[in-house]
């Protein structure tokens, strides 16, 4: 694994937040996978710490660099924003 390596939010893996999108890419991982092993641990912690901690990693994991919203707007003079 390379040391440079950084844990993302998925933007083209994503279900509904990239969480277990990320993950895959980050170690190497088919999603489905992945999302398969939630999923089978999530079920079997009754469901609810799995909740829990796909939301913490839903705030806490930055999006994929590139991905949602990440540049900045600029005001025009008549009042419209614009993306720079």
């Amino acid at each position: 694994m390379d040391n440079n390596k950084k844990l993302y939010r998925s933007a083209k893996n994503r279900m509904l937040g990239g969480v277990c999108g990320g993950f895959a890419d980050y170690f190497g991982m088919d999603p489905t996978i992945v999302r398969l092993i939630y999923l089978v641990l999530s079920f079997f912690t009754a469901c609810f710490p799995g909740l829990i901690l796909y939301i913490l990693c839903l705030f806490v994991i930055p999006n994929e660099p590139g991905f949602g919203g990440t540049q900045p707007e600029t005001r025009r003079d008549d009042g419209d924003y614009t993306d720079v």
